[in-house]
C-alpha cells in the first residue's frame, strides 16, 4: 500500500485518504478514537498521521524532541489502519497549505480529506490560506468535548457555513464541489495532551529509543 514517504503512486488504484495533521505530543486514545470514527463515517481506506516536525502555532516550550513525537505516534496507531509519518519534515513544509499541495502531486490518485477536531476549527482562521486549504480537499470536523461552541462562532466557521454538508452524506466526500465540511459526532474520548503532559513532564524520555513497530510505519 502507497503512504507518505513512498514515492508517487502511479500503478496504485485510488484510496480514500483522511488527513490528521498534528504535534501529537503525545499521541494519545483521543487521536486513535477520532482516527477510527473517521474512517467508518467516510469510508476511508487509512487514515495517515502527519507529525508536525514544528507547529508554528504552538510555542517550542514543552514540545517534546520530533523523534519521540513520532515514536509515540507509531505505538499509539498499531493494529489499525493508521499510516504515521514525518514527511512533513522530509518535505521541509511547515504549513498545511504547502502540505496539501505537495501530498496531492506526489500522490494525485489518491482522494484526501482533511480532518481535525472542533478545538482546531474554532482557530482555523489563524492558519496560512486557511480558505485555500478549504478548497483544495474536504474537511471533516469532529466534535470534541468543551470546543464545540467556539467552533461554531468562529471566524472560519462564518464563511464555512455556507458550505456544510449532512453528516449523513459523510461517505459520498469524494463526489462534493468544494469548499466542503462535514461536522461528525460521537462518543468523545477526553483525553487531552496537555494533562497528559503534566501528568508526565517527562514522558518522551520512554520514546526517545523507541523501535519502529514492524508493519505500522513509513519512511519519515
Amino acid at each position: 500500500m502507497g503512504g507518505p514517504g513512498d514515492g508517487p503512486d502511479s500503478a496504485l488504484s485510488a484510496r480514500r485518504i483522511g488527513l490528521l495533521g498534528g504535534s501529537f505530543n503525545p499521541a494519545h486514545s483521543g487521536h486513535r478514537a477520532i482516527s477510527l470514527h473517521a474512517l467508518r463515517a467516510l469510508g476511508l481506506d487509512e487514515v495517515w498521521w502527519l507529525v508536525s516536525p514544528g507547529n508554528p502555532l504552538k510555542p517550542e516550550a514543552g514540545m517534546a524532541p520530533f523523534e519521540a513525537r513520532l515514536a509515540s505516534a507509531r505505538a499509539m496507531a498499531r493494529h489499525a489502519p493508521i499510516r504515521v509519518s514525518g514527511i512533513e519534515k522530509r518535505l521541509k513544509t511547515r504549513y498545511t497549505v504547502t502540505t496539501l499541495a505537495k501530498l496531492t502531486g506526489i500522490f494525485p490518485r489518491h482522494r484526501f480529506v482533511w480532518l481535525m477536531g472542533a478545538d482546531n476549527l474554532a482557530q482555523f482562521h489563524r492558519w496560512r490560506d486557511w480558505r485555500g486549504i478549504a478548497r483544495e480537499v474536504p474537511i471533516a470536523v469532529i466534535a470534541r468535548p468543551g470546543y464545540d461552541a467556539h467552533a461554531r462562532a468562529s471566524p472560519a466557521m462564518s464563511w464555512l457555513r455556507r458550505f456544510v454538508r449532512p453528516a449523513g452524506q459523510a461517505k459520498y466526500w469524494t463526489r462534493w464541489r468544494l469548499p466542503a465540511l462535514v461536522l461528525l459526532r460521537f462518543r468523545p474520548d477526553t483525553t487531552s495532551a496537555t494533562r497528559l503532559r503534566a501528568a508526565d513532564p517527562a514522558w518522551h524520555r520512554r520514546f526517545s529509543p523507541y523501535p519502529k513497530p514492524p508493519g505500522t510505519s513509513l519512511k519519515p
